[in-house]
């Protein structure tokens, strides 16, 4: 199970891959405005780098419940900058997280490999031929309505099999316009219109994301639900939370964990993998 980026070639099925999130917004749910000065942001690469990350994800655009959107050209002044300081000092594979054609493509352009959509190209009509033009890897992530509604009412017959048959049908319609299964990462949408006890079942059924053929990616970092079971209200204070599902995560065949704290991730990925690996 092989990602390959012009730059790149990531072995997804050796070990689980941690990717770090870098939020170039003022308004993210956990870290909005840390990065506003590009010395902020390259300290915070130079630590997950240090820490053993895998993948750069870098975004532009708030997706938190009830987040407005963003013009394209705001989204290209917060991200670009940031690709380009990046790739000045660090060889690390970057994906532009992105539900945009136009900022993702500029993003390629300026040393970016994945293309990380969270609308599974379904907000942005371009994207799609983008994805197949480039040759670049693509996340395609479950979501039930938009980041604005999302959250609203959020219900599903089997949130697990009803998720699979979404992804399924989306990776067929991009399969059918040209895109090579094997540049296909799916991601299941953790917090995304989701309740408590959804995020639950998908993590718990995780493994079974993997029946679709391609690399699984679980976003779950200091999301609410964390908060929620922990009692516990500030975003950074479930990085330990967060651990603990990365761990349980091993075992269910996920290739990539995005988190905001790189260090615990990693330390809880190679407990768990020791652990898994003993006689």
């Amino acid at each position: 199970m092989q990602i390959r980026t012009p730059h790149h070639t990531l072995d997804l099925s050796s070990r689980v891959h941690v990717m770090g999130i870098l939020n170039v917004t003022p308004d993210s749910f956990s870290d909005g405005g840390v990065l506003a000065t590009q010395e902020k942001l390259l300290d915070q690469v130079a630590d997950m780098v240090a820490a053993g990350v895998d993948i750069l994800d870098i975004g532009g655009e708030s997706t938190r419940p009830g987040a407005a959107p963003v013009s394209v050209r705001e989204e290209i002044e917060r991200v670009i900058p940031a690709i380009r300081e990046i790739r000045r000092h660090y060889t690390t594979p970057i994906s532009i997280d992105t539900n945009k054609a136009d900022v993702a493509r500029l993003a390629l352009l300026e040393g970016a490999d994945i293309i990380n959509d969270i609308s599974a190209f379904r907000f942005d009509p371009a994207m799609l031929p983008l994805a197949v033009e480039s040759e670049a890897p693509v996340i395609i992530m479950h979501m039930q309505g938009t980041p604005g509604t999302m959250q609203a009412n959020p219900r599903y017959n089997n949130v697990v099999e009803d998720i699979k048959a979404e992804l399924a049908a989306w990776m067929s319609t991009a399969q059918a316009h040209g895109l090579r299964r094997d540049k296909i990462i799916i991601d299941p949408g953790v917090g995304f219109g989701k309740t408590v006890d959804h995020n639950l079942a998908i993590l718990k059924h995780a493994h079974s994301f993997t029946d679709l053929g391609c690399p699984v990616l679980i976003g779950h970092s200091r999301k609410r639900f964390i908060g929620t079971l922990l009692d516990e209200e500030v975003a950074k204070n479930r990085d330990f939370g967060t651990a603990v599902i990365s761990a349980l995560c091993v075992r269910s065949g996920v290739a990539i964990l995005r988190v905001h704290d790189v260090r615990k991730t990693v330390q809880a990925v190679k407990l768990a993998q020791a652990i898994d690996s003993a006689v």
